[in-house]
């Protein structure tokens, strides 16, 4: 790219970790981007939520909300329709959790190995893919890794959550089990992966997971 600053695109599902991105992992992601001296680019899908929590209940309001605006608020405003995403416009993209990534960006959450890829989520990757640029997810996100590249063999972790790991192997993936602040890097396929909140973890933790991932995506471009 003509500028020197490395731009990481940062997509996120919503705001709020049980409908939405996971507010803490993207924030530590933004600023683990920002101290590396990187630029983040925030994109969201342009689509309704799955649905919306009530977070002091866990319960569903019945209300109808949009991704992309809700994402805005964590941006402050600065995001993009992930529709509009090209590859050449970042140098790495990644993917903060919550279940907004397995709802909004994916049905994992509801339909486990059967699931489906929001199109413009899967368009994103295969983009990057194919230009031969890196890719992370944390938390439940590697579930669309897992879902697109699985046939491929690609290598990530969701933690040690047998469950969700016999799921994503299922798909052809191969899990490894990590606990605080490891992050699974498949040099072969430019993916990281790091557990983060599918762990029992404090935010500290988060942050240190979050920066230690964004460290290896960042290695993988200068790698390259």
């Amino acid at each position: 790219m003509a500028n020197d600053k490395l731009r990481i695109g940062v997509v996120l599902s919503g705001c709020g970790v049980y409908d939405g991105a996971e507010i803490h992992e993207a924030v530590c992601t933004l600023i683990a981007i920002d101290r590396a001296g990187a630029e983040a680019v925030c994109y969201a899908p342009n689509v309704a939520q799955a649905h919306v929590i009530d977070h002091t209940t866990g319960q569903e309001t019945g209300e109808t909300r949009n991704v992309l605006v809700e994402s805005a608020r964590i941006a402050r405003g600065k995001i993009t329709d992930l529709a509009q995403f090209q590859a050449g416009d970042v140098d790495a993209l990644i993917f903060p959790g919550g279940f907004g990534a397995a709802k909004n960006l994916s049905s994992f959450a509801f339909q486990g190995p059967d699931c489906t890829v929001n199109p413009d989520v899967e368009k994103a990757v295969r983009a990057m893919v194919q230009a031969g640029k890196p890719i992370g997810a944390l938390c439940i996100a590697p579930a669309i890794l897992a879902k697109l590249l699985g046939t491929e063999g690609v290598e990530l972790t969701i933690g040690s959550d047998a469950g969700t790991a016999q799921a994503l192997e299922t798909l052809g993936a191969k899990h490894r089990t990590t606990t605080h602040c490891e992050v699974v890097v498949d040099k072969a396929h430019k993916v990281v992966t790091a557990p983060c909140y599918m762990l029992d973890a404090s935010v500290a933790q988060i942050a240190d997971g979050a920066a230690n991932a964004v460290d290896a995506l960042i290695g993988l471009v200068r790698s390259a």
